[in-house]
């Protein structure tokens, strides 16, 4: 017996179910071809858009070079957010594992073409006239008008990047492939260091202006931080200055020794009392152990009430600290300055004359002074009259911002507020998101010039961490912490300026240092050894549990301090630590749990 064939209905549902299929199958077939087809012209696109943004990036420091760059980037970055926003491209976002990855492709996309289209055009349009030779002073007066224009061009820049870099770091990552979750990674860092460089530029034109008096005359005191008797924020301050400001014009108005100073009986401003459970009141009472404290705006507040009560009340409207090896930097943009002693400050030579030789050369602390007043007022002549090269100027600047070696605070609220955690400002180390914070500071407590022969190292390291499913890192730290006493053998026959000539009970040619190690907010202290066997002190700064130590070496030793520390709950996976800036290039003290 034969089947029955299908009824005729049956048969023509078929046939509609077969042309539906085949309808659906073509749409999908087209659809993929569509975005798989627009998916590769967009990722040229932003291939090439990633390229332009690292030449942006890298410009923004001479903002009139980053003109035609920002031009071909918004190019790029419209060409990629028209490919990537369809409906067709949207539709297919819903898709169940490549709905994912062409999100991801979607939001870079607009994100990159939000910052070139919209927060970098405002800063291109005016960056095309501006000239980097306009931050050069011309008879010691800067013309602040492009710096003013700039402005607000900047601060739309750097909101519209930090938007952008928001959007991206808002993207769920665990559910894309590897080539797709690696260029995400490389645009987020890419846009966190454009944010970077443009709050840079946005923080400067709003400062540089205000500061050099385009409102009214300001008045700044300067410190020169002396790195051969070291503090927590790199020296003491040896040498004062204080710059006068208006409508654009420096004048140095004022030079000093830190000899000036009268050493005061009672602390010229309250400290905290966990500073001086710590610190005790040295640094309030004495004007070389204002950067003791490693927050500068403790120490900026206390050098400023200082400088009033020597100079009849006087309330200077900043205060800046800088040390030689800085100088050595500011050399680069200015070339060679030959001093009316003959002497030639270059580079190569400033550090070992201004913080060795001299000493030698002159054995009274009065002819010191006059030596460092003299280079001083030399190499401002030199900055301040123009004859500098201004890129280097700022390449210069910007490095010795990097390595904590300039600081600056503000009297001025509303300027405080924008330096505010820069690196200018010198404060606590902080942990964030990125990264959980170290501190370690080392102070002479010699009362001489040895520390020129003296270096500090440390190292970070994970023991047994683990990541949780957020990234998040739990298991020990370990902070190791290194000084050397790198003094020739007969170091006890140094001039008696240098060793300190046992002013203090301290042996000429030994070094003593006081050390402050801070650990990140939220650890706890699981132990604490030292390579000699003694011990720590310490206390509580601003929630960071701090330990101190002391110790004593003669030429050619070494100590070592070990700190094992674990926070309360899981942080970031990289850890760092920042450092007493040294005569010796910074290093960089890192550690990734997981990684090396």
């Amino acid at each position: 017996m034969t089947d029955s064939p299908l009824p005729r209905s049956a048969r023509i549902g078929g046939t509609v179910f077969a042309v539906i299929l085949g309808v659906v199958l073509l749409v999908a077939i087209l659809g993929a071809a569509w975005v798989g087809i627009r998916g590769a012209l967009a990722y040229s696109h932003l291939r090439d858009a990633q390229q332009t943004a690292v030449a942006v990036r890298d410009s923004l420091a001479d903002p009139a070079t980053a003109s035609d760059a920002i031009a071909s980037l918004a190019a790029d970055t419209g060409a990629a957010h028209a490919l990537t926003s369809d409906p067709v491209w949207s539709l297919a976002e819903g898709l169940p594992w490549v709905g994912p990855q062409l999100a991801a492709v979607a939001t870079v996309a607009e994100s990159l073409d939000g910052v070139a289209s919209t927060a970098l055009r405002p800063l291109s349009e005016v960056a095309a006239s501006f000239q980097v030779d306009a931050l050069r002073p011309q008879g010691g007066r800067l013309d602040l008008a492009p710096l003013q224009q700039i402005s607000g061009a900047a601060k739309t820049a750097t909101d519209g990047v930090g938007a952008a870099a928001a959007s991206i770091s808002a993207i769920d990552r665990t559910a894309l492939v590897a080539p797709v979750r690696t260029a995400v990674d490389e645009v987020d860092g890419l846009l966190t260091e454009a944010g970077t460089a443009t709050d840079a530029l946005a923080r400067a034109t709003q400062l540089i202006p205000s500061m050099l008096g385009a409102d009214g005359p300001r008045n700044y005191l300067v410190l020169f931080q002396n790195n051969a008797e070291w503090r927590s924020l790199a020296g003491i301050p040896g040498a004062m200055a204080l710059i006068h400001t208006e409508g654009g014009t420096l004048s140095l108005a004022a030079q000093e020794s830190s000899s000036d100073y009268q050493r005061y009986d009672d602390a010229v401003l309250p400290l905290d009392e966990e500073i001086t459970a710590i610190y005790g009141d040295r640094p309030a009472r004495f004007i070389q152990n204002v950067t003791q404290v490693p927050d500068f705006t403790v120490s900026a507040t206390l050098a400023r009430e200082m400088w009033a009560r020597e100079h009849g009340g006087q309330q200077v409207d900043g205060v800046m600290a800088i040390d030689p090896v800085a100088l050595s930097y500011l050399l680069q943009a200015t070339g060679p300055i030959t001093l009316p002693t003959g002497d030639v400050l270059s580079p190569d030579t400033a550090v070992p004359l201004l913080l060795n030789e001299v000493y030698a050369r002159y054995p009274r602390p009065a002819d010191q002074d006059a030596f460092f007043a003299v280079a001083a007022a030399s190499v401002f002549a030199k900055l301040s009259g123009g004859d500098v090269d201004p890129a280097a100027l700022v390449a210069a600047l910007t490095r010795a911002g990097d390595e904590d070696r300039l600081l600056l605070w503000s009297a001025h609220e509303e300027e405080q507020s924008i330096l505010a955690g820069t690196t200018l400002a010198g404060g606590l180390p902080e942990s964030d998101d990125e990264a959980a914070r170290f501190g370690v500071y080392v102070n002479d407590g010699t009362g001489s010039k040895m520390d020129f022969y003296q270096n500090a190292s440390a190292t970070l390291a994970w023991d047994g961490c683990t990541l949780d499913a957020a990234g998040r890192a739990t298991g020990d730290a370990v902070l190791t912490v290194t000084i050397g006493n790198t003094a020739p053998a007969d170091a006890a026959n140094l001039p008696a300026y240098v060793t300190g000539n046992g002013a203090f009970g301290v042996p000429a040619g030994i070094t003593r240092t006081i050390g402050y190690l801070y650990l990140p907010e939220g650890f706890e202290l699981i132990d604490a050894t030292m390579s000699d066997g003694s011990g720590f002190g310490g206390g509580t700064h601003d929630g960071r549990r701090v330990l101190s130590f002391a110790i004593d070496l003669p030429p050619g030793q070494t100590a070592t301090a070990t700190v094992v520390a674990r926070a309360a709950a899981p942080v970031a996976s990289t850890l760092e630590a920042a450092m007493t800036p040294t005569l010796a290039p910074p290093a960089a003290v890192a550690a990734v749990c997981g990684g090396s």
